[in-house]
This record gives C-alpha cells, sequence and structure tokens, in this order.
C-alpha cells in the first residue's frame, strides 16, 4: 500500500455536484424547486384518489426530488463541516436550507394528504407493484397522523425553523468549532478535539491541565451557548405542544419506530446496571495507583506511554479487519480511501468529533474524522467506516428507506468497531498490552452504553425543569449535569467543579435531542449481533450483510431478526449488558495478570 500524507486525506465533494461547485448546488436544487412545483400542481388535493399504479408513479417522483435536493443539501452540509468560519460557505449553506425549505412547504400535502387515508385504503394502495423501495416508508409515515398539523400550520412551522431552530443549531456549531485550548506546553492553541485527545495521557498533570485549560476555553462563551440550549429547550416544548406529543422523548422514540415502554426498558436495564462503571473505575484507580480517580482521569492510558498509530498503518489494520470478515466489507470499505471520501486531519474551524453522511444513493457516503493518532482514532475510523457501510450497502433501498431509524444505526459502527478491537487484542503480546486495549475496550463500551444513557438522563432533567421552571440559568444547567453523571459514577469518580461546565460543546443536545439513547441501544444490540457472529462464524456473515442491504426498509424488530434476535423479548437489554459485565470481568483478568507479572 502506498504512503499517504494524513494532511492531504481530504473529501472530493464534487461528486455530489456534477463538479459544478457551489454553481451546481444551486442549479441542482432549482431544479428540484421546479420538480417540486410541477408535483403539487399534479398532485395536491388528489392523493385519495390515485389508484395503486398513479401512487407508485408519484412516490417515484418524490424519489427523483428528493435526490436532488439532498445533493445540495449535502454538498453545502458538508462543506461548513471542514469549514465552518468562511462566510462564502456560511451563505450556500444558509442558502441551500432556504431552498430546501421551500420545496419541503411545496411538498407537504402528500404526507398530510397520505396520512390521512382510512388503513384500509391504505392497505389497499401499499399492495400495489412499484412500492418496492418505499412501502416501509409509507407506512411508518402514517404513524404520525396523531400529531399533524394543517397544511398551512406546517408549512409556517417548517418555514420558520430555517430562522428559529436550524439557526440556533448552526450557530452552536460554529461557536463550538471555533473553540480552541491554551495548553501550558504548546505555544499555540490547539483545537479542542485535539485538547481532548490528551485526556488519554498516561502522564496525570497532563491531563489535570489539559482538563483545566478545556474548562477554561468553554467558559467565555458559556452563557451563550446557555442561551442556546435554553432557546432550543423552550422550542421544543413549543413543538411537542402544538403537535400533542406526551412527553420530550416521545417524537424521538416515534421517529426510531420505538415504543416509550421500550425505550424506558433500556434506560432502567442501563441505570440497574449502573455498578458496572463504578465497579470499573474504582478497579482503574488502583491500576493507576490514586485513591479515587477525578473526572480528567477516566480516560487515561494504560500502556505507559500514548501509542501512537499513524494513518497509513490504521487504513492497513481497519482493511485487514474488514476482509477478515468478509471481502464484501473489506472492498467496499476501500472505496473510501480510493474515492476520496474520507476527510481525516484536524484543521482550523473544522467541525470536531466524526460521523459518516449518507449523503444520497445516487453518490455514496462520505466520512469526518480529526484523526490524532491515537488508537481509540483507528476505532473510531473502524466506527464510521461501518456506518459507511452501511449506508452503501443499502444504496439499494433508495432515497426514501436508505437510513435506518437512529435505534439501529450504529449497529454496523459498533460491529466494525469490535472487529478492528479484537485483531488489536490478538496482537497485543504482553499482559500490560492486553490490558490496555481491554481498558479501552470497557471505556469504549461505558461511554456508549452507560455515559449515553447518564446524558439522556440529563437532558430528561432538562428539559423537564425547562418546561416547569423557565430559563435555566448557566448554573442550574450545571446542577442538572452534575446530578445526571454522579447517578451513573456514584463516589467512584471525584467530579471538578471545571466538569460543571462540559455539557456546553456536545453537538447532540442541541441538533438532535433525544438521539443519545440511541447509542446505547445500538451498542448492546451490535455486541449481541457480534455475539452470534461469535457463536455462527462463517454462516452468519450473509445474514449480517443482508441485515446491513436492508436499510431502513424494516423495523428495527425485523432488521435484528435476520441476525436471528428478538428485540421484543424483555430480556433481551439485559443479555447485551451481560456481555459488557463480560468484558469487565476480562479486563479484571488481565489486571491480575498485570500484577502477578510484575
Amino acid at each position: 500500500m502506498s504512503t499517504i500524507d494524513l494532511q492531504q486525506v481530504a473529501w472530493d465533494l464534487e461528486p455530489l455536484v456534477d463538479g459544478d461547485g457551489p454553481a451546481g448546488a444551486d442549479r441542482i436544487l432549482a431544479e428540484a424547486d421546479r420538480r417540486a412545483a410541477t408535483f403539487a400542481e399534479a398532485y395536491a388535493g388528489r392523493v385519495a384518489q390515485l389508484d395503486g399504479p398513479g401512487l407508485a408513479r408519484a412516490v417515484a417522483e418524490l424519489e427523483a426530488i428528493a435526490e436532488l435536493a439532498g445533493r445540495a443539501g449535502s454538498y453545502a452540509s458538508l462543506r461548513f463541516a471542514v469549514d465552518t468560519q468562511d462566510p462564502a460557505t456560511g451563505a450556500l449553506l444558509a442558502r441551500v436550507q432556504e431552498q430546501g425549505t421551500a420545496i419541503e412547504t411545496k411538498l407537504l400535502f402528500f404526507d398530510l394528504e397520505w396520512a390521512a387515508l382510512d388503513d384500509e385504503r391504505a392497505e389497499e394502495l401499499l399492495a400495489a407493484e412499484g412500492l418496492d423501495t418505499a412501502r416501509h416508508y409509507l407506512r411508518t409515515t402514517r404513524r404520525y397522523r396523531p400529531h399533524l398539523l394543517s397544511e398551512p400550520e406546517e408549512k409556517v412551522m417548517a418555514e420558520k425553523a430555517v430562522t428559529g431552530r436550524e439557526a440556533w443549531s448552526r450557530l452552536f456549531s460554529e461557536l463550538t468549532s471555533a473553540l480552541e485550548v491554551s495548553l501550558p506546553d504548546q505555544d499555540q492553541p490547539v483545537a479542542l478535539d485535539v485538547a481532548l485527545s490528551r485526556l488519554t495521557s498516561p502522564d496525570r498533570d497532563v491531563r489535570r491541565t489539559t482538563a483545566e485549560a478545556v474548562t477554561a476555553s468553554l467558559a467565555p462563551g458559556l452563557r451563550t451557548r446557555a442561551y442556546i440550549f435554553n432557546t432550543l429547550l423552550q422550542d421544543k416544548a413549543t413543538d411537542d405542544r402544538l403537535r400533542h406529543y406526551p412527553g420530550w422523548l416521545a417524537s424521538r422514540n416515534l421517529a426510531n419506530e420505538a415504543s416509550d415502554e421500550s425505550v424506558q426498558a433500556l434506560i432502567d436495564a442501563v441505570k440497574a446496571n449502573y455498578d458496572l462503571p463504578q465497579r470499573w473505575y474504582r478497579l482503574k484507580a488502583r491500576i493507576l495507583g490514586l485513591d479515587r480517580l477525578a473526572d480528567y482521569d477516566r480516560m487515561a492510558g494504560l500502556g505507559g506511554k500514548d501509542i501512537e498509530i499513524g494513518w497509513n498503518e490504521a487504513t492497513e489494520l481497519v482493511l485487514d479487519s474488514f476482509d477478515d470478515f468478509s471481502p464484501v466489507l473489506g472492498d467496499t470499505a476501500r472505496r473510501f480511501f480510493d474515492g476520496r471520501w474520507i476527510d481525516a486531519p484536524v484543521r482550523p474551524a473544522k467541525r470536531g468529533g466524526a460521523f459518516c453522511a449518507y449523503t444520497v444513493p445516487a453518490v455514496h457516503p462520505y466520512v469526518l474524522l480529526n484523526y490524532t493518532s491515537r488508537r481509540r482514532d483507528v476505532l473510531t475510523l473502524a466506527h464510521e467506516l461501518g456506518h459507511g457501510l452501511h449506508a452503501y450497502l443499502a444504496i439499494g433501498r433508495g432515497v426514501l428507506e436508505q437510513h435506518t431509524p437512529l435505534t439501529v444505526c450504529e449497529t454496523a459502527s459498533v460491529f466494525g468497531e469490535t472487529l478492528v478491537f479484537r485483531r488489536l487484542l490478538d496482537a497485543a503480546q504482553t499482559p500490560a498490552s492486553r490490558l490496555s486495549l481491554l481498558a479501552e475496550n470497557i471505556e469504549g463500551s461505558i461511554a456508549t452504553v452507560f455515559r449515553q444513557t447518564a446524558m439522556n438522563r440529563f437532558e430528561d432533567l432538562a428539559h423537564t425543569a425547562r418546561r416547569n421552571e423557565g430559563e435555566l440559568s448557566v448554573e442550574r444547567i450545571g446542577d442538572l449535569w452534575q446530578e445526571s453523571q454522579e447517578e451513573m459514577l456514584g463516589d467512584s469518580v471525584e467530579l471538578t467543579e471545571g466538569y460543571r461546565s462540559w455539557w456546553s460543546y456536545v453537538p447532540h443536545f442541541i441538533g438532535t435531542p433525544g438521539y443519545v439513547y440511541a447509542y446505547a441501544y445500538g451498542q448492546l444490540l451490535a455486541l449481541s449481533v457480534y455475539g452470534r457472529y461469535l457463536e455462527e462464524g462463517e454462516p452468519f456473515v450473509g445474514r449480517y450483510i443482508e441485515m446491513l442491504a436492508a436499510g431502513g426498509s424494516r423495523s428495527p424488530e425485523d432488521l435484528a431478526a435476520i441476525a436471528g434476535l428478538d428485540l421484543r423479548d424483555p430480556g433481551f437489554w439485559n443479555h447485551g449488558l451481560t456481555l459488557v459485565r463480560g468484558q469487565l470481568d476480562a479486563a479484571e483478568e488481565a489486571a491480575a495478570a498485570v500484577e502477578t507479572s510484575s
């Protein structure tokens, strides 16, 4: 494999706009707008009169319009993600969002008229030929019937969102992307992601001073970010009231095709096992020779020194791991590197974190990273490529059914991450190196299952308090954050005063309220899927790929059934948590082996 300079690993977004740059986005969006107007002229007020073939033709045109709008929207948002400070890029994003909303309002009538049909008539139409990539989508759309407003009201809601919810979310993204952290041992400030990666350092002074520097960087704009949060909390309360949702999480559960009861069962099961993170953090304190961990110690590396893995080695590790599972996965993942579908280096004004954007089936997914050569970054690469594989393999489902609900979309990412972790663990040659890897693995499970559930509890506290108490002060939000974290950690970790503000850089609270429990759902589901692979071996591979290729064409329960799992079983979540407990047992055994050998 040829050597690649990490700084040159930048994505090529031009396929989204036929190589025409921002002008191409405008042109494509104008075509989508024209077709949306023609569609509305042909079908508005007439959906109830459609026969089966007519419905199929209408849906095919909706898919085509969605592809066009999705290409332009993806181009603008991905350009913005790598440079949130460029005025021209910001203007393009605003223009595309505004035009996209105009298209959405032209098409709102279809979902409203479709939802208004009686069930018997709808099922009759759904039996028609030509709906193979839309049938599940059309069924799930009808579930929103009790929460839909009139067409004029829906149009007002959609248009006002551009200067309301979406504008506040963009401002938050710009503010957090511009954060720079001044570290005592660095001549120049560094991006927030770079600073946070130093919390894995085995040197406690480095961890402590880094945490203090992060807290200092969060302080100047804290009240502004708190105001954004307050505004969006109230915006959601208004939406929920107008749409008659019984609680703040109900709309997210509906989108996830999960009942309120099943989600509560997941949350309750995780909270009932909060002893697991507490048990791990007490063990880790012992390994590190501390009486008790502080919050900045939680991610400390146990390998004695930071382990750096360069971009080329990371690429080889991930591709080899995917190849070993299935050439289908390996060959598909290779396309991301060869086709410039990845943007990897840390840059000024680039959005922090990592994500995979599905874009549209007519093009391909894109992956964003902030790669800092830590071992954790290798697993993040595998995680996001797992999303990318899911998106690419589900292209055949079309624009309406390519996406899975959030509760299922983490399955492929966690599965891919686990494949790479196993390869790293197999290569570990000493008890200390195995312990270091197992520590990262158990901490990954804690972060994904328990911390995300604790963050869900923070959201629950914040949304409830905002609705009952009015606007929340920075201090009150800090109290709620502290309460949710202490519930998970017990007395196993000391939470410093500075940590009270660390909620304020988490984008999910702003852009996708209620999202975070999907991480726990997906992690436990993915662990169960991986457990089934360990049980069955090669015969399982085809079913796994079939599950990914199904995209969002089936309910979460039916997708899991492809892998032989029953999400309707009340004990399902406890089974997944048992696997997490097994990871902790393995980590404790490795720690004992290190102590014996030293």
